[in-house]
Formats: C-alpha cells, structure tokens, sequence
C-alpha cells in the first residue's frame, strides 16, 4: 500500500443553503485537504461563505439534490487526476477532525468505499428509527451485513468512482446506489466509527419519507444484486 501514502485525495462538500454553516466546516476540513465545495442552488450566499472560508466551489443552478451534486464533484476530481474523494456534509453534523481517521484507513487497507459508521443510539428518535430500519432492510436486501449505509461521510477510491459515473439518482439514494454498486463490481468496503452529532442542525430530509425512499431503494438493490448473481450463476 506505499503507492496510497501520498495519494491525492479531495474533500467534497455538498452544500445547500447552508451559509451559516459552511465556513468552519470548509476551514477545519483544509487543515487535512484541498475542499472543493458544489453549491446546489442556493439563495443564501453559501457559496461566498465557502470561498471566503478558503474552498474552491463550484455553482450549479437550479438545485438538483445531493447526488447531481455529488456527480458534478465527483466529475471534477477525476478530470484533475485525484486517487480518491472524501465526501462530508456542510451542516457540521460530519467533524472534519475525523477526516484523519479515513486517511488512515484507506492508506492501511486500500478499501475503495470507507463509511463512516454513526451510533444511532446517539440519534433523535425518528432519525434513530429511520436509520435502524433501513439499515436492517438494506442488508436484508442485498444479502450482506452493513452497519451503516446512509452515512454520507465516506471516501470513495477512483475506481468506484469511475464505476458510478452513469449512476442516475439525485437525492440520498445516490450514496445507496454507489454501496450497491460498490458490492456488485465486489470492490473493497470498509466502516470506521464516527461521531453522531446532533444538535438542533436544521434538515433537508424529512425521516419518514426518507424511510419511505428507502424501502424503494432497498427492494431494487436487492433486485440488483439477485440479478447479478443469477448472472453469475448462468
């Protein structure tokens, strides 16, 4: 894994609306690695904020959810040659303080999908619930035990994210699509634990409809990965 000591690695941040929020976010994050910030349609000065704090950022109108904002991201740093990505969100709910603990990992084990696995105990009881349930039907669903699979802190190698370039969705099911994708293609998966901060930090995702996204996804990852398998088997 010598090759990985000095790979050049981005941190992507996702950003909506979030100008109150961004810059210290942007600031801790530089301390480790260049930050790239996709501002998606805000109308609040986020992107000004991120600049200001030091990022490069890169605007797209309207907004178009998280995963067009991740692919957009994602298109830049392999255009710019980078080995992976570190993805975190803007909210502050993801310390950048961690960010060592990702690099690590990756330099240790290669892995080319490495979440950040949050102790939902720690959650809301809504999120709690949300989370707890589509995690066990998630690994229901694709036959594999997985602690956490809606966590979007987590650094993606360059293979996989070659792999999902074609990928379509653009909410959160976007990071589900890519675990799917990543277990499928059988690249390397790892977990490292993080902290769950929760401290009144505003939401774009409303539990119980992201529940029910959930259930939609988890039953076509399933039927994903027995669609391959049966391939497999002839």
């Amino acid at each position: 894994m010598s090759d990985l000591t000095e790979a050049k690695i981005l941190a992507l941040i996702p950003a909506y609306n979030e100008g109150d929020r961004v810059a210290p976010v942007v600031r801790a994050a530089l301390a480790y690695l260049p930050v790239l910030v996709v501002d998606d349609g805000s109308n609040d000065g986020t992107a000004q904020h991120a600049l200001d704090a030091g990022a490069e950022v890169l605007s797209q109108q309207p907004n178009q959810g998280k995963g067009a904002a991740l692919r957009a991201g994602f298109a830049a740093a392999l255009e710019r040659g980078y080995q992976a990505v570190l993805t975190l969100d803007a909210d502050g709910q993801h310390d950048p303080a961690e960010i060592p603990t990702f690099l690590a990992a990756y330099r240790r084990t290669g892995a080319d999908l490495i979440i950040g696995r949050r102790d939902f105990s720690s959650m809301p009881p809504v999120r709690r619930l949300a989370n707890t349930l589509g995690t066990a039907l998630f690994s229901r669903a694709i036959r594999q035990p997985v602690p956490d699979n809606q966590s979007g802190y987590r650094l993606i190698s360059r293979r996989l994210l070659l792999a999902i370039q074609n990928n379509r969705e653009s909410g959160f099911e976007f990071e589900v699509e890519m675990l799917v994708t990543c277990v499928l293609e059988k690249y390397s998966l790892d977990w490292v634990p993080i902290r769950t901060i929760y401290a009144g930090e505003k939401s774009h995702i409303h539990p119980l409809s992201h529940l029910a996204k959930f259930l939609q996804i988890s039953w076509k990852a399933g039927r994903m990965v027995r669609a391959a398998r049966n391939d497999l088997n002839g």
